[in-house]
């Protein structure tokens, strides 16, 4: 997904494999093994490295990246109610429409597919990206609905679809 959307915004660039922690890559860039890296902003944050580099605003994620899940077995009531407790309800609704979006595109893991899910107000803005996956063709849209529509993600897979040439309509089984 990163190697598709880099190159469909820059077809000239090269794009290599970098392997390791931060330090590792940036390190590579530093003996001029590569001319830069992708790097995720919340990580770097973390790592007290927040001024490094250069936000990119028009890369989106891939759909619920970032997002950490508890699951509980379906008879435990107890821990299904003590880990309600921390579920963040905007994010989960965010999460659930990014996820309903790679169910309707018929994506999975390897799925060169990007989405991200706001949530103001009861409102939740998806914006989404379909590519081939060497970046030569990107299908984007977005669709504004309310928390408690769940087809209009369903219906967004349909549209991005429609889109697509039937190359990159083959990558998805929507």
């Amino acid at each position: 997904r990163r190697a598709a959307q880099i190159l469909a915004r820059r077809p000239d660039l090269q794009i290599v494999t970098i392997r390791g922690n931060v330090q590792t890559r940036l390190a590579k860039l530093e003996r001029g093994e590569a001319d830069a890296t992708l790097l995720a902003a919340a990580g770097l944050d973390r790592l007290g490295m927040g001024e490094v580099g250069t936000l990119i605003r028009d890369m989106l994620p891939a759909p619920a990246q970032g997002a950490v899940g508890i699951e509980v077995r379906s008879d435990d009531e107890e821990t299904a109610r003590v880990v309600a407790a921390i579920d963040h309800l905007s994010t989960h609704r965010c999460i659930a429409a990014e996820r309903k979006l790679l169910e309707g595109l018929g994506g999975n893991c390897r799925s060169p597919v990007a989405a991200l899910a706001t949530c103001t107000d009861g409102i939740i803005r998806l914006r989404a990206e379909i590519l081939t996956n060497d970046g030569s063709e990107a299908v984007r849209e977005e669709v504004t609905f309310h928390v408690e529509d769940a087809e209009s993600p369903l219906a967004l897979a349909h549209i991005l679809l429609n889109r697509a040439s039937p190359a990159l309509r083959a990558l998805f089984n929507g």
